[in-house]
């Protein structure tokens, strides 16, 4: 299976916030901020310079993943990371974050932090991999389900 990692494009939108929505009925529930950015994903993320990606197979979205901007210009979020369930544990995550951590070093952000739960194993160890370290949360994390934070430092 040939997996192709895509920019946005408007006519992806659907698919960001469907994979999205998904994503967080399985796992979690989906929270007010979420349905704010997953509702207006060119507005927070694609408008003030974020990216959003998608993996593609044979003409089907079957993933996505958003770098969303931060209050620092040098520090994205890593964020709305999702794939197609008949697709997850075939290594379609890790194309999307080494897509995300291949740009960011390429426009030489500084790092990249996540908010996670750490019941989600696969997710956990997926970004340990990948270099990131556990930091403190915040005591008013934007997400309700996160008890982890996570950072990527380029060096």
């Amino acid at each position: 299976m040939e997996i192709n990692i895509i920019n946005f494009q408007d006519n992806f939108e659907k698919d960001f916030y469907d994979l999205n929505i998904e994503w967080l009925e399985y796992f979690f529930q989906v929270e007010e901020y979420d349905y704010e950015v997953l509702s207006n994903s060119k507005k927070y993320i694609i408008n003030k310079g974020g990216k959003i990606f998608f993996a593609e197979s044979a003409g089907n979205i079957i993933g996505t993943v958003a770098l969303m901007p931060t209050k620092n210009k040098l520090v994205f979020e890593l964020t709305k990371m999702a794939v197609k369930p008949e697709y997850r544990n075939k290594g379609i995550g890790k194309k999307l974050l080494k897509k995300c951590i291949d740009y960011s070093k390429s426009n030489n952000y500084s790092s990249i932090i996540l908010y996670s739960n750490k019941k989600l194993n696969n997710a956990i160890h997926l970004y340990r991999n990948f270099g990131f370290k556990e930091i403190k949360m915040e005591k008013k994390s934007p997400y309700l389900r996160a008890n982890i934070k996570m950072v990527w430092i380029n060096d």
